[in-house]
């Protein structure tokens, strides 16, 4: 019995450390992701340039103010969501570089947008 309990007491003791490190924000050198949020109301997106942070994955919200459907979409972004009238929808970014990412509306080529990352 006292082998048993001298081979649990080392593991024990990693997973309080561990508990520890977590809790404290101790081990993770991940940034919580930045939540911008645009719309589209007359075919048109507003604000049509959008700024987010280096190296952090975005959140993006889309309101989709008109009566007809629209498909957010980007080429170098990766992305397209189709966001039906009167509702929001979410597109998840990975981080990026530094640069200017365009946008548009898949539906109406003409609605085109930036993002800036910084």
């Amino acid at each position: 019995m006292k082998t048993a309990l001298a081979s649990v007491k080392p593991i024990v003791g990693v997973l309080v450390l561990l508990t520890a490190m977590i809790s404290a924000g101790g081990g993770s050198h991940a940034q919580q992701a930045a939540t911008i949020e645009i719309s589209v109301k007359g075919h048109r997106f507003q604000p049509t340039e959008i700024h987010a942070p280096a190296n952090r994955s975005i959140i993006l919200r889309v309101r989709n103010l008109d009566a007809t459907a629209m498909e957010f979409e980007s080429v170098s972004l990766k992305v397209e969501k189709v966001v039906a009238p009167g509702t929001q929808g979410v597109v998840n970014i990975r981080p990026l570089a530094p640069g200017q990412y365009e946008f548009f509306d898949d539906f109406h080529q003409e609605t085109r947008g930036t993002l800036v990352v910084q």
